[in-house]
């Protein structure tokens, strides 16, 4: 991937990981947040909401979890996390790309969003997302209030 395959997307940050009711089933949300505000929301499972949360708030689980591992191998085999593309959304789900750089190869490896981001948290790598997968995304954070969003760790 060029420097200019960048230029369709946009670095976005993570703002938090929730619990919301939706139909009064509570799902873990991993709140992304871009520079100019625009918030997205994406579905995650429990564990990877458990695995983002701990790296938010510096929790270090006595053993190491799934993404840890990844990069304990990664680190040992001297792989390196470039990056994170969040590249699509078909039917309400969100497609990624993990970028990792072996010597002067970069590789791009289909991932879920969450894994993508619970690995990029851990090492500082950049989360991108394409401009137009935001943009048909994009809620304002009065929608989410609205639902009963509750921090998932207190």
């Amino acid at each position: 991937m060029d420097i200019d395959d960048y230029e369709d997307f946009e670095e976005i940050y993570v703002k938090d990981v929730y619990i919301v009711d939706v139909f009064s089933d509570p799902t873990p949300v991993v709140l992304l947040e871009n520079l100019k505000g625009e918030m997205l929301p994406i579905y995650i499972g429990h564990l990877e909401a458990l695995s983002i949360g701990n790296v938010i708030k510096n929790i270090s689980p006595p053993r190491p979890m799934a993404h840890d591992l990844m990069v304990n191998i990664f680190d040992r085999l001297e792989i390196k996390i470039e990056g994170v593309m969040i590249d699509d959304k078909v039917d309400k789900v969100y497609y990624a790309r993990l970028l990792v750089r072996k010597d002067n190869n970069i590789m791009q490896f289909d991932a879920r969003p969450s894994d993508c981001i619970a690995l990029a948290l851990r090492v500082g790598a950049p989360i991108r997302i394409r401009k137009k997968v935001l943009e048909c995304s994009e809620i304002e954070m009065s929608r989410l209030e609205g639902a009963r969003v509750m921090n998932i760790f207190g």
